[in-house]
């Protein structure tokens, strides 16, 4: 390792999903000046840095779910030591999903600087090619793996109305479509993202019902990444004209003008104010 300095830095780097041309500026250069990289794969990075014709200087070591918690006290000693750190994972960003939370957890608790060099992520880059609406989506990540769990999931995650995005393994692809669709019904529109940026890339739109039926006639491969439009706004239940009446007497009763007892009555229920004035009045 380099000449350390007083404070060390933890950096993560957003790494291509899978064409290397993605890799940013800063990803080189944090890459060749990092005094260690902590790599989800090794050997991936080292084809990776190839491909970048990148030199890596600095001592590479894996850093994956299986040794996670081994090796971050490890990878902190290093950093309080003012070494700098540069975290990469197989693509994208670190921890989402991927091994860096429990890192940059305990690299903020020992007062260690932690900055990113961001890059591609299969989150919004699926979102932004699915078709469905962008403005406010929710990440799940992995659903649960046995079928029970997943079920329960998806019922709870039925009625959610921003766009829901998904990673799924390909051999259990099949059985996640046939729930969702279960759950959220065939017509649900959604967007199947498969080996991103990569030669394969392939994304299929189509309602859930026949992502199912299409994912089951054939195991789809690689990584994917799954899109599903929201739950359609639940349709407001307008109260009878005798809950209206008795609502607006209530506050009255309680010291509010007829004016503002009618204004408050038909905000809480999502109806024009004229509406139940003349309801009040019939």
């Amino acid at each position: 390792m380099g000449e350390m300095s007083e404070v060390g830095r933890l950096v993560l780097l957003g790494a291509p999903l899978g064409n290397p041309a993605d890799a940013s500026a800063r990803f080189r250069e944090v890459l060749a000046a990092a005094d260690v990289v902590a790599a989800e794969d090794t050997r991936r990075l080292t084809r990776l840095a190839r491909d970048l014709a990148v030199s890596v200087p600095g001592r590479i070591v894996s850093y994956f779910e299986g040794n996670e918690e081994r090796r971050t006290p490890e990878l902190v000693d290093v950093l309080a030591a003012g070494y700098t750190v540069a975290l990469v994972t197989d693509g994208g960003m670190p921890s989402v999903s991927d091994p860096g939370y429990r890192l940059v957890r305990a690299a903020l608790d020992a007062g260690v600087p932690v900055t990113a060099a961001p890059g591609p992520s299969a989150v919004t880059t699926a979102l932004a090619l699915s078709g469905l609406p962008c403005d406010r989506f929710c990440f799940e990540g992995f659903l649960p793996r046995t079928p029970g769990a997943r079920r329960s999931r998806l019922r709870a995650l039925a009625a959610e109305e921003r766009t829901l995005v998904l990673f799924e393994a390909p051999h259990r692809i099949a059985g996640a479509l046939a729930d969702l669709a279960e759950a959220f019904g065939p017509d649900r529109p959604a967007a199947l993202c498969r080996e991103l940026t990569k030669t394969y890339e392939e994304v299929v739109r189509r309602p859930l019902g026949e992502l199912a039926e299409w994912a089951a006639a054939g195991e789809p491969r690689g990584e994917i990444t799954l899109v599903v439009a929201g739950a359609p706004p639940a349709a407001a239940v307008r109260p009878d004209d005798d809950t209206l009446r008795a609502a607006v007497a209530a506050r009255e009763a309680a010291g509010l003008s007829r004016r503002d007892a009618v204004t408050e009555v038909a905000t809480e229920y999502g109806l024009r104010r004229r509406e139940v004035y003349t309801v009040v009045h019939s």
